[in-house]
């Protein structure tokens, strides 16, 4: 039988401040000594008081602006209570009833809410001793949850809605998001059904990588739809990822809100969000930056392949950086076009043989605008062939000077004379008499290859087309 899966997102993303949610106890996701970063408030000694982080609020709010979501007017903290080692109050302050945004797409996937809360200190296990430690390091971590509706329908919707968000909250510099980090976790809600009426859904945990999680949503599918084959029931449970074994395992029996006991938390004040003049809905909207789709858009309009731009949107300093060398010559769409493909080809090859990988998001740029826009310009000139160019950027970064100081010193400019040519053109018909006949006898091949020879001598420094008139007539003599 055939079923039809349905699937809902929950991403936790851990928020860019200078301080914590509720504390001015330092945020710092790359922190590594144990709770170094930590005060009475995150530690929950008694009659301390939290204080809403304001930079936060905001955050969420633009994230809310981009997906084009409804921006609360009110909108208060509750207390969600649940005991664990790692929650010391006994309760995590985050909303319920009132969250900051409602509504809202991204990658044609709808939106239900966005809402803040604190984050969790972190159980680390020591498997020598069988102890349990605390790390109160991440305890109060400004946390933006995102819950979709479920309205996806295969793991590969699932992973590519995963990625355009990781993209967003990197445009907006709401959150580096680095998974691998854990500064954004997903959570898979997962139901198949052989009717319009969804299936009982179970929640997939502990999913550290967009790949997990589009395998852990596969293997649920296929784990659903054999036990509704043999006629069992689906058990509405919590489930985790055990990426060794590429399968879910159960972990508990599902809770529900009325379990959490949610109320509003004393301690904090309720907001009136539309009273607050910079979270005003056009203030917010005039703080973006141009987003993904937007520059998607306009790459396609220059005529820039889509491989290149998609290349560009995912890294948005290499995109500036193209987006200033296309401005040298703003209009000439012959001129970015050949620049995106030098950057997506060449300087990015450059930059991920040479940089690290924390870079990876914010790449260096190695060269100038004015440099790289120069070389563009050479080829463009028929100064230097396009191989010769490739060998020009290397050597630009490598000495840090100017490419056509480098150029001339280097004899790298191309040759448009013919009589220029002669002596090489000699030189390789002499060495190379017998497939200069085999040319004779109609092997067009041996043409190509003698030109070959010929560029290699020449270090590419000859217009191939110069070049090749200039080799036919000298057989032609000869």
């Amino acid at each position: 039988m055939s079923y039809k899966p349905t699937i809902g997102l929950e991403v936790h993303a851990e928020l860019k401040t200078q301080t914590k949610m509720f504390c001015n106890s330092k945020n710092d996701a790359h922190e590594t000594k144990p709770n170094a970063n930590i005060c009475p408030v995150c530690l929950a000694h008694p009659g301390t008081l939290p204080v809403i982080n304001k930079q936060a609020v905001h955050h969420v709010l633009r994230v809310g602006v981009a997906l084009g979501a409804n921006l609360a007017d009110y909108t208060e903290f509750d207390r969600k209570n649940y005991f664990y080692p790692d929650l010391p109050k006994g309760y995590q302050i985050s909303q319920y009833e009132f969250p900051l945004i409602s509504g809202g797409t991204l990658a044609g996937v709808a939106i239900t809410r966005i809402h803040l809360e604190e984050d969790t200190a972190s159980s680390i296990h020591d498997s020598q001793t069988g102890a349990t430690l605390v790390d109160f390091n991440r305890s109060g971590m400004p946390l933006m949850e995102l819950v979709t509706e479920p309205v996806i329908h295969s793991a590969e919707e699932a992973g590519k809605f995963g990625r355009e968000l990781q993209l967003l909250l990197r445009y907006l510099e709401a959150s580096d998001a680095d998974m691998e980090q854990g500064q954004m976790r997903l959570e898979a809600n997962i139901s198949i059904s052989d009717t319009d009426k969804l299936g009982t859904k179970v929640e997939v945990k502990n999913i550290n990588s967009f790949r997990a999680m589009e395998k852990a949503v596969a293997y649920e599918i296929k784990r659903q739809s054999d036990v509704l084959s043999r006629g069992e029931k689906v058990i509405q449970e919590t489930r985790g990822w055990d990426d060794v074994k590429q399968q879910t395992f159960s972990q508990r029996v599902k809770e529900v809100a009325a379990d959490y006991r949610y109320f509003p938390d004393p301690d904090l004040p309720s907001l009136m969000l539309s009273e607050i003049e910079e979270f005003s809905r056009d203030n917010l909207s005039k703080s973006l930056p141009e987003l993904p789709d937007s520059r998607r858009a306009r790459y396609a309009s220059w005529g820039i392949k889509a491989a290149d731009a998609e290349q560009f949107v995912q890294y948005p300093r290499i995109a500036a950086f193209f987006d200033s060398v296309a401005a040298m010559k703003t209009g000439d769409a012959a001129f970015a076009q050949r620049a995106a493909n030098y950057i997506a080809n060449d300087l990015v090859k450059i930059i991920r043989d040479t940089e690290e990988r924390e870079s990876e998001i914010q790449p260096e740029i190695p060269i100038s605008v004015e440099r790289f826009a120069k070389i563009v310009e050479l080829i463009e000139a028929g100064k230097v062939s396009s191989r010769v160019a490739k060998d020009l950027l290397i050597m630009t970064i490598a000495e840090n000077r100017e490419p056509e100081a480098i150029a001339e010193e280097k004899a790298l400019f191309q040759t448009s004379s013919a009589a220029d040519l002669g002596p090489t053109i000699e030189k390789i018909l002499t060495e190379n008499a017998s497939v200069v006949a085999d040319y004779k006898k109609g092997k067009e091949a041996a043409l190509q290859f003698l030109i070959g020879q010929a560029m290699r001598v020449l270090k590419g420094a000859a217009e191939p087309g110069v070049l090749r008139q200039a080799m036919i007539d000298a057989i032609a003599k000869s």
